[in-house]
């Protein structure tokens, strides 16, 4: 016998013996050498949370009749947290755990199921198959939870759970029972460090990646200093009505409101007609009406043969429950409004006719 194929039997024999929940044929065999369905069939799960990706990769074995925990998986032993090779989870950056810190990078999970208390590891080993070799010098991270009834599950299952815009749950699901961890992401400081990377790539080579980047700043809370710097560094790339605008509210969001209404007059100054328009439906969602017919006004006059306009006129008039007038002007709008437009427009038109106020 040929020392490859001596070496096929001895392969074949090891994976008898440990993975005979996993076999594909009825006398425990396992192929080596072809590619068949598997009884614990592979599956791919995929979070993002913010920018950061979790990915969980694992095989699926199903109950079968069995009792699982405390029987097919023993209570107080290491086990895969699923079948055949490790269970992997990944981070493509720095998280928590229940609170406590894990680097970024993929982890063999394994779990010590317990009828009242679970340990969850996360080893630096991830390439074995099932836990057969676990050490637990290679931990990178353990800690305890609880178990908790669930659903019934045939399939092993994992999912995530209770998603927060910087959080979520991830959630073992298996038989009767569901063991979950948190896992936390530091989503603003990450972001804010990816932008100042990718601003040295491409990102930062138009106007738009400073735009972005400023208007992400401000909007999460984050560093205004930055933020104005970020939109200084936009308008020097092409001063346009967005990035202006984007300016203006970062210097209003510093109390700067003589700036703040200076850098947004002038973004108005080279605005065209949509751009106003959009501004001023902003500026209606924002419950600053006054603002918001002003500028339909101001557009109207500056662009009396634009339909756009008259859609404005239309909104304002709406708004204030002049449902003859607001009619009058969404009818001109559509007799100019390109084709792409005119079915959304009567829709708005049928609203009207009914004393519906088209902005709600």
């Amino acid at each position: 016998m040929s020392r490859h194929f001596a070496s096929l039997f001895v392969i074949a024999g090891l994976l008898l013996i440990a993975l005979p929940s996993s076999a594909q044929f009825q006398n425990g065999n396992q192929s080596i050498v072809l590619t068949l369905p598997e009884i614990s069939q592979h599956s791919v799960l995929t979070q993002r949370i913010g920018i950061t990706d979790i990915t969980i990769n694992y095989h699926r074995p199903l109950v079968n009749g069995r009792k699982v925990f405390g029987g097919l998986v023993p209570y107080g032993q290491v086990w895969r947290a699923g079948a055949d090779q490790n269970t992997t989870i990944s981070f493509t950056d720095p998280v928590t755990i229940e609170g406590k810190p894990l680097a970024r990078g993929t982890y063999g999970l394994h779990m010590i199921p317990g009828e009242s208390e679970w340990t969850i590891i996360f080893s630096n080993n991830y390439t074995s198959w099932g836990s057969f070799s676990y050490d637990q010098k290679e931990d990178a991270l353990r800690l305890t939870v609880k178990p908790q009834p669930g659903e019934f599950h045939e399939a092993l299952a994992y999912d995530f759970d209770d998603m927060k815009p910087d959080s979520a749950q991830v959630t073992l699901r298996w038989e009767k029972i569901a063991v979950a961890f948190h896992v936390g992401v530091n989503v603003n400081e990450i972001v804010t460090q990816s932008i100042k990377n990718e601003l040295r790539n491409t990102g930062g080579f138009t106007w738009m990646g400073y735009d972005d980047a400023a208007t992400y700043l401000l909007e999460s809370k984050g560093d205004l200093k930055q933020a104005l710097n970020y939109a200084d560094q936009a308008i020097q790339n092409e001063e346009r009505f967005d990035d202006l605008l984007t300016k203006s509210r970062i210097l209003d969001a510093m109390g700067k409101k003589d700036e703040a209404t200076t850098a947004r007059n002038k973004a108005l100054g080279i605005a065209n007609v949509i751009q106003v328009h959009t501004y001023a439906r902003q500026l209606q969602r924002d419950g600053k009406s006054e603002e918001a017919y002003k500028l339909f006004r101001e557009n109207a006059r500056k662009n009396p043969d634009s339909w756009v306009v008259h859609v404005g006129l239309s909104r304002m008039y709406s708004a204030q429950g002049d449902f003859p007038n607001a009619s009058k002007e969404m009818t001109v709008a559509i007799a100019s409004a390109p084709d792409g437009a005119k079915g959304g427009l009567q829709g708005l038109a049928k609203r009207l006719e009914n004393k519906d106020d088209i902005n709600k």
